[in-house]
């Protein structure tokens, strides 16, 4: 696999993100928000990792993040450390950080266990493995946990590539949401 094939599948459906309407974007963002709130329900999760959406580039899972809240599921998002990141509580108020990314400020309230992971992603290849942005964070983070959650992806025009553009360490979902 050559890396500049990774690279050009990333930067053209990035692309094609940009270029979509957003009235698109919002009736997508819909129906991938229903299918997300319905896999939490038949999870029974309690436990969900979720992210701070990058504006017009991923799902927008803010409405999830509040609606969940209300049903007392503890919502985690990324906290960046070093080459990876950890799964902290999400709280506001919300800091922009590194890469443009909002976080909560650092917290101890870890979960013990997650029982649901959502993660954005920008494609996926022949082996519906992740192709993110290129950083290695969710591929770090889910290799150094001893367990294995339930993980979804999530998506708002799909992006697929026939070749495999994977590594061996790129992470694979259990389920790919997308509209």
């Amino acid at each position: 696999m050559a890396l500049n094939h990774k690279s050009d599948f990333r930067k053209s459906c990035l692309k094609k993100l940009k270029f979509s309407n957003d009235l698109s974007k919002y009736y997508k963002n819909k129906i991938i928000l229903l299918k997300l709130e319905k896999v939490v329900k038949e999870l029974k999760a309690k436990e969900v990792l979720l992210y701070v959406p990058m504006k017009n580039l991923e799902v927008d899972v803010s409405q999830l993040i509040k609606k969940l809240r209300k049903k007392n599921i503890n919502i985690y998002v990324p906290y960046m450390e070093g080459d990876s990141f950890k799964a902290i509580k999400y709280r506001l108020p919300l800091v922009k950080k590194k890469f443009g990314i909002y976080e909560p400020n650092n917290s101890f309230v870890r979960p013990a266990k997650l029982d649901l992971a959502v993660v954005p992603i920008v494609g996926v290849d022949g082996l519906y493995k992740r192709i993110g942005f290129g950083k290695g964070m969710y591929d770090r983070f889910f290799y150094r946990l001893n367990y294995s959650p339930t993980i979804v992806f999530t998506q708002l025009s799909l992006c697929k590539s026939d070749e495999i553009l994977s590594n061996q360490y790129d992470i694979q979902a259990n389920l790919l949401i997308t509209s």
